[in-house]
C-alpha cells in the first residue's frame, strides 16, 4: 500500500505542476454514439451497430488507450458475457456463453482472418496477439460460423490492426510494476504519397515474480504497407511475427494454496511459442454498388512445451518420475475472396465468398526422465531417444458463403446467411500404431451446412434484433488420432436463438444494450465406455446454455462517465458420461452464473488532460467439478487507473488489485486432488509515453 500512495502522490504532483499548459490530446468522448458506431466483423463488411442482428461489442480506440492493458484480459474482460481467464503471462483459458474451457469453442481473428487453424486448436491462442498493433477490438458473442466457419460457437473476437496515419506520427513507452514486469512499446507510422507505412511492436518480460519459476518474455512486431493504386484500388499488406517464452509453474495444489506457499516443484519446465503471419489483400471498388476483396495469407506457428501436466510420478520409485518434451507446428496458405454486391431493389446487398485453408502440421514427443528429491520436488531431468508421438497431419479446408440482407421498409433489415465446408484429414503415423503413440494412417472428410437468419429493426434510438443461427468445429487432431482406435466423429453443433436490442438516449448520454440467449450443443465428443471395458471418443455429449446479457454506459456530464457490464448464464449438462459416472443434469464445471464489471471515470473539466477511473471485476461461484461435490466462492478485485497527458508526455499509474485480494482466477477439482491457478496479487504499474511528430 506504501507503494501505491507514494506513485500515486508522484503521478499527482507531475500533474498539478504542468497543469496551467495542460491540453486534451484525445476528442471528446462525453457524447460518443454508439449506435453509429461502425464494425466489419458482423458481416465482413463495413456496416453500423444497428444493422448487424448479432450480440457485437466494440473496444474502442480510446479504451484501449486508457486501460494501457499489459495483457488482453484487463480489455475484453469490459465486455459483457465475457470472462478471459488470466493463466499467467499472458496464457489464458476464456469463457464467452461457454464455461471457462480450454475447448475449441471460440474463434480468434487478425483482420477478419483466423491466427490458426482448425483442427489444432490452442486454449493460448491469443498470447499471438501484437496488442500494440491493435487500434479497435470487436466481439461476436454467439456462433458466427456461418460467415467464418469452424470453432465460433461461443464467439468471435477480431483484432483489428493499426492502420497508417496519415502524417507522420510515433510512440514510444516504457512501464514496470512491483512483480517484476517490465515492457517497453514502440509505433511509428506515416503516409507518402500513395504509400501508407506503420511499424508497432513490444517487448515484455517478467523475473523473479509472486509465484517461484514464473519468468516468462516475449517479442510482437507488426509491420503494415497500404499502397493506394487509385480512387478503387487499395493493396495492403502486413507481417505479424511473436516469440513467447514462459516458465510452465503449473497451478498450487490446495495445501499450498491454503498456506499462501508459492512454491512449485516445477523448476524446468516451460512453453515457447513461434508465430509468423504474413497477410496481402486486394480492395477493389468497381462503383458505389460493388466492390471485390482478395486476401492471400501465410502462417507458420510453432509450440515447443516441457509441460507440467504430463509429468507423472514413478509408481516403482519414489525419487523418478515420468514426462515428455512435445512440439506442434503447422504452416499454412489461406486464400479468402468475396464480393459484394448493392442492389436497387429493397435495399437490399449480396456478399459471397470462397475459401481455402491448406495447412500441413506435425506433432512430436520426446520421453524425458525426471529426478525428484525428498521434498517430491522435480529437480532435474535426462533426455532420451525414446519417442512417444511423432506425426503429421494435413489440414484442407474449402468453403463458400452466401450472405443476403433486405430492407423492405424503414428501420427494418432482414439477414440470411448459409456457408458450406469441407475439410480433408490426412493422418500419418511415424511410429507404430498403439494406445500410446496414435492410431494407423488414415484420412478422413467432414462436411456441414451452417445456416443464418436474423433481423433488425430501429426506431429514432431504440433498436431490436433477433437471430438464429448455428455454430460448429470439427473433430481436433487429439479428438481423432490418439488412440489406436480411429472413431467415427461427426462435427460437434450448437444451435442458437437469441434476441436482444439497445437504446440511446438523453442526447447520447444514456447507452444500454441487452441480449438473451437460448443455446443446445449437440454431437459433442465425450468419453464412453466400450462393452470390452476400453474407453472411444463419441458423439453423445449435449449441453445446454441459456442467459442474459447486458450493458450500460451513462455520460451524465464531460467529466463523469459510468460503465456497467455483467451476464446471468446458466450452463448444463444434458447428456454426460465420463468414467461411469452419470452428470446429465448437472452444472457444467466452471461456470459461473453471474460475472460483472463496472468502471466509473473523471476526466475534470479544470484539469485538461488528466483521467482517473476505478474498476470492479465480480467472478460469482461456480463448481469446481462435474460431479458438482465442490464450489469455488469466485471473487472480487478493485483496479485504478491514472494518468496524465501534457503535450507530447503521457504518465500513468495502474494499480490493479489494489486492495491485495488473495484468490484463484480458475480452480478446478479433478481425481487428483485440487487445482487453484493463483490469481495476481496487488500489481502497481508505473509508465511513461512519449509521442512523436503529433
Amino acid at each position: 500500500m506504501k507503494t501505491l500512495q507514494r506513485c500515486t502522490f508522484i503521478i499527482l504532483l507531475l500533474c498539478f505542476y504542468f497543469s496551467p499548459y495542460a491540453q486534451q490530446s484525445r476528442p471528446d468522448t462525453t457524447r460518443v454514439d454508439e449506435l453509429g458506431q461502425t464494425i466489419v466483423t458482423a458481416s465482413r463488411t463495413a456496416q453500423k451497430r444497428t444493422e448487424a442482428p448479432v450480440a457485437i461489442s466494440i473496444l474502442s480506440p480510446t479504451v484501449i488507450h486508457d486501460t494501457k492493458a499489459n495483457q488482453l484480459d484487463q480489455l475484453l474482460n469490459k465486455v459483457s458475457g465475457v470472462f478471459m481467464v488470466d493463466l499467467g503471462n499472458e496464457q489464458h483459458e476464456m469463457s464467452i456463453r461457454q464455461p471457462m474451457s480450454t475447448a475449441s469453442v471460440f474463434l480468434y481473428l487478425e483482420d477478419g482472418l483466423p491466427i490458426r487453424t482448425t483442427g489444432i486448436y490452442n486454449h493460448n491462442a491469443l498470447l499471438e496477439m501484437n496488442g500494440a498493433a491493435t487500434q479497435q477490438i470487436e466481439v461476436i458473442r454467439g456462433p458466427a460460423s456461418s460467415l467464418y466457419g469452424a470453432e465460433a460457437i461461443g464467439g468471435a473476437v477480431n483484432f483489428i490492426t493499426l492502420t497508417p496515419p496519415a502524417a507522420p506520427k510515433g510512440m514510444l513507452s516504457v512501464q514496470g510494476n512491483n512483480n517484476g514486469y517490465r515492457r517497453v512499446d514502440a509505433q511509428i507510422g506515416s503516409t507518402i504519397g500513395k504509400w501508407g507505412l506503420s511499424a508497432s511492436g513490444y517487448y515484455a518480460n517478467r523475473t523473479d515474480g509472486p509465484i517461484q519459476y514464473s519468468d516468462f518474455h516475449k517479442t510482437a512486431f507488426t509491420l503494415r504497407a497500404d499502397y493506394k493504386a487509385s480512387e478503387k484500388l487499395t493493396w495492403s499488406t502486413s507481417a505479424t511475427y511473436v516469440n513467447y517464452y514462459s516458465d510452465m509453474y503449473g497451478a498450487l495444489d490446495s495445501a499450498h494454496f491454503a498456506q499462501k506457499n508459492y512454491n512449485t516443484p516445477y523448476s524446468f519446465t516451460y512453453r515457447r511459442t513461434d508465430a509468423l503471419r504474413i497477410r496481402s489483400g486486394l480492395d477493389f471498388r468497381w462503383n458505389d454498388q460493388s466492390s471485390t476483396q482478395v486476401t492471400l495469407a501465410y502462417r507458420n506457428n510453432s509450440i515447443g512445451q516441457n509441460p507440467s501436466y504430463y509429468i507423472a510420478n514413478s509408481l516403482t520409485d519414489p525419487s523418478s518420475a515420468n514426462g515428455q518434451i512435445n512440439n506442434s507446428s503447422f504452416h499454412s496458405y489461406l486464400l479468402v475472396a468475396q464480393h459484394q454486391q448493392r442492389f436497387n431493389w429493397l435495399g437490399s446487398k449480396l456478399i459471397a465468398g470462397i475459401s481455402s485453408d491448406i495447412s500441413p502440421s506435425s506433432y512430436i514427443a520426446h520421453y524425458i526422465k525426471i529426478q525428484r528429491d525428498t521434498k517430491g520436488n522435480y529437480g532435474s531431468y535426462e533426455n532420451t531417444d525414446s519417442l512417444l508421438s511423432n506425426y503429421k497431419t494435413g489440414i484442407d479446408n474449402w468453403a463458400s458463403y452466401l450472405s443476403y440482407e433486405l430492407s423492405p421498409f424503414r428501420g427494418f433489415k432482414a439477414v440470411a446467411a448459409l456457408r458450406y465446408d469441407f475439410f480433408h484429414y490426412t493422418f500419418r503415423n511415424y511410429l507404430s500404431p498403439s494406445a500410446s503413440t496414435g492410431a494407423p494412417d488414415t484420412k478422413n472428410d467432414f462436411n456441414r451446412w451452417t445456416p443464418k437468419v436474423g433481423l433488425t429493426y430501429n426506431y429514432k434510438r431504440v433498436g431490436l434484433y433477433a437471430n438464429y443461427s448455428q455454430g460448429y468445429v470439427p473433430p481436433q487432431v487429439t479428438d481423432l488420432y490418439n488412440g489406436v482406435k480411429v472413431p467415427y466423429l461427426k462435427p460437434q453443433t450448437f444451435f442458437n436463438y437469441e434476441a436482444g436490442g439497445w437504446l440511446s438516449i438523453w442526447k447520447h448520454k444514456l447507452y444500454a444494450d441487452w441480449s438473451v440467449y437460448w443455446m443446445d450443443g449437440t454431437n459433442q465428443i465425450i468419453s464412453v465406455r466400450q462393452d470390452d471395458g476400453t474407453y472411444i471418443d463419441e458423439n453423445a455429449g449435449k449441453t445446454r446454455h441459456k442467459g442474459v446479457e447486458y450493458g450500460l454506459t451513462f455520460r451524465p456530464t464531460d467529466e463523469w462517465t459510468w460503465r456497467v457490464s455483467g451476464s446471468n448464464a446458466d450452463h448444463k449438462f444434458v447428456v454426460q458420461y465420463e468414467n461411469n459416472h452419470d452428470y446429465s443434469g448437472n452444472q457444467m464445471a466452471a461456470a459461473p452464473h453471474f460475472i460483472g464489471n463496472t468502471e466509473l471515470t473523471w476526466r475534470p473539466a479544470f484539469f485538461k488532460g488528466f483521467r482517473l477511473g476505478v474498476e470492479w471485476q465480480h467472478l460469482g461461484k461456480y463448481w469446481m467439478d462435474d460431479a458438482n461435490t465442490k464450489q469455488y466462492s469466485g471473487f472480487d478485485i478493485v483496479n485504478f487507473r491514472t494518468g496524465y497527458q501534457w503535450r507530447k508526455v503521457e504518465v500513468w499509474v495502474n494499480a490493479l488489485n489494489a486492495f491485495n485480494k488473495y484468490y484463484a482466477a480458475l480452480a478446478s477439482k479433478s481425481t487428483y486432488g485440487y487445482s487453484y491457478n493463483l490469481g495476481d496479487p496487488r500489481e502497481v504499474t508505473i509508465g511513461v509515453s512519449y509521442h512523436f511528430f503529433n
